[in-house]
């Protein structure tokens, strides 16, 4: 059955969808970056080899990965220590970790390997070059990881309950790109097709680091199996599969999203696009209606694994099984997609029944029969800054009024005198050198704010504005005002590009900084969201995919959801 566009239904509101509430909501998709990665991968048939495995009895040593593509080669070199418990910490101010890694760029010689073990292992009190791409560390899940290493060495398979209770052996504490200690600058590869999406080497480096915990954890049963004189078992590679990498993730990944209005605008525009894409076809096809209800059925199951003992994530995961039951109330035997324009009738019932999360669940899923009207997308979902960056001094105070109204209404319209409106600021620790969230009233800070409280800074702009003529050019307010360039500029960018800026308060009371990172985890693709505070996360990342030799172009794209037949293996 060929599908046809209906051309009225438009995109949501940003005024919709920019409140931190529905973006602390959000799950991973079609455009997620680890699955646009996997895709390519297999389309373009890359090859996978390990050419260095030189890891002791007591897992110290290094290896490396490597990854081929079309035009070039990446390779993972990856640091094993020998970490003592005590230096154990997820903490970004942490000086040793049970693994640290460098994306290198080609295949490292003796002298490369050489020149980055002097340097990887320490992080930021090394340097690395150009040749790198990404620098990464990990620690291990020190219970699991044993209870793995025991049970493979004694002959016997890990329990499947312990491994789906946490869902990873490692767990990643910053993954660096762009230039971050020395590594190639984002403009060195942005031009590579393999790298043009958003956060590809990143994604990429973390794919095969779970390669590496997999061999890893297999190399230290091993060797405890061979020193009493046994042979290991070889561990399930279903149970493998099931395991991805975790990832602790804190405030400082929080301000990314205000720092880069238009990269963000443009990872919302395509995913607003391809739901809009979505909504607008008039008839689903039995095989499109197929794969939804297999992958609703698999997504749901997803569901029913993912635990969390905070508060916040305990009440939302309550609405969401509430909203699944719901949702199958509504499909029943699925009938109700065989009608004309299904998927925007079930979007418009999700809006008026569902929560937030059970909303953008679904909008998520409804994507999954469409790969080849909305993968695409993804193609835009990377921005250059400069020219965007540039203030239209030609404007005129009536188009900036004009402007601020539109996009800030809601910031024009709070009262930023009441301390509650203000109560927090952000300010970069001097010990520690990441964002921090802190008291205004009780705390020293404000000296040092960051300006990351866009509406406030624009309603301060709206009443600066009060008194010029409509007529005057914002070049003549800045030469008097300067001080209001920053968001000027922030105003005239969400002009051009609507999805750029969060519309609520990021420095009230009530600011919950978990809504931005869960916001920037689930366009990479995380799963099992689970908040240890209102500041810090702990996800999954590749759970279920296939290792790197198992890659194929049927398995590289619904991994992220558990097949039903593998029972409690997964």
């Amino acid at each position: 059955m060929e599908t046809t566009a209906q051309t009225s239904i438009s995109r949501r509101d940003p005024a919709q969808v920019m409140r931190l509430s529905r973006l602390g909501s959000l799950h991973q998709s079609r455009l997620s970056f680890m699955r646009v990665l996997t895709r390519r991968l297999a389309r373009e048939n890359w090859s996978f080899s390990r050419p260095k495995f030189d890891i002791d009895e007591n897992g110290v040593g290094v290896a490396v990965f490597s990854a081929t593509g079309p035009a070039r080669t990446y390779s993972l070199v990856a640091f094993s220590h020998d970490l003592p418990p005590e230096m154990r910490s997820d903490r970004v101010i942490a000086t040793a970790w049970d693994s640290t890694f460098a994306l290198f760029d080609g295949i490292p010689t003796d002298e490369d390997i050489e020149r980055l073990s002097k340097n990887v292992p320490y992080q930021e009190a090394g340097r690395v070059s150009e040749t790198e791409i990404s620098v990464s560390r990990a620690n291990r899940s020190v219970r699991l990881w044993e209870h793995v290493v025991s049970a493979l060495a004694e002959g016997k398979q890990p329990d499947a309950d312990q491994l789906q209770a946490v869902g990873y052996l490692m767990r990643t504490t910053a993954v660096y790109g762009s230039g971050k200690l020395g590594a190639a600058d984002r403009e060195m590869i942005s031009a590579r097709p393999e790298f043009q999406v958003p956060f590809q080497a990143e994604m990429l480096s973390v794919f095969l680091t779970r390669w590496y915990v997999r061999d890893l954890v297999q190399h230290m049963a091993d060797m405890r199996a061979k020193a009493a004189g046994r042979t290991a078992a070889q561990l399930d590679p279903e149970l493998a599969r099931s395991l991805g990498i975790g990832n602790s993730t804190g405030l400082g990944m929080a301000p990314f999203l205000l720092n880069h209005p238009v990269l963000f605008n443009n990872w919302i525009a395509s995913r607003e696009e391809a739901i809009r894409t979505v909504r607008s076809l008039d008839r689903a096809s039995a095989e499109e209606i197929s794969l939804f209800q297999e992958l609703l059925l698999r997504s749901k199951k997803n569901v029913a694994l993912w635990h969390s003992e905070h508060e916040i994530q305990v009440r939302k995961l309550s609405e969401l099984r509430s909203d699944l039951e719901k949702i199958d109330s509504y499909l029943g035997n699925f009938e109700a997609l065989t009608g004309s324009y299904p998927w925007d009738q079930l979007y418009r019932w999700a809006e008026e029944t569902l929560t937030l999360e059970g909303q953008e669940w679904l909008a998520s899923l409804m994507l999954e029969p469409y790969g080849a009207l909305v993968d695409e997308l993804s193609d835009g979902m990377a921005a250059d800054n400069t020219p965007t960056f540039r203030i239209s001094g030609a404007m005129t105070i009536e188009e900036l009024r004009n402007l601020l109204e539109r996009v800030y209404e809601w910031a024009i319209g709070t009262d930023w005198q009441k301390a509650e409106n203000r109560a927090r600021a952000w300010y970069v620790s001097e010990e520690k050198l990441e964002p921090r969230l802190g008291e205004r009233f009780e705390e020293p800070v404000e000296e040092y704010e960051q300006p990351l409280a866009p509406g406030r800074d624009a309603a301060a702009l709206f009443r600066a504005l009060a008194h010029w003529q409509g007529e005057t050019r914002v070049a003549e307010f800045l030469l008097r005002h300067p001080e209001h360039r920053h968001s000027v500029r922030r105003v005239q960018i969400a002009g051009r590009a609507p999805y750029a800026e969060i519309r609520d308060n990021t420095i009230s009371q009530d600011v919950l900084p978990i809504d931005m990172l869960r916001c920037k985890l689930a366009f990479f693709g995380a799963t099992q969201f689970d908040p240890r505070s209102d500041r810090w996360v702990r996800i999954c990342m590749y759970g279920n995919a296939p290792y790197p030799q198992d890659l194929s172009a049927e398995n590289a794209d619904f991994w992220v959801y558990p097949s039903l037949e593998e029972g409690a293996k997964t």
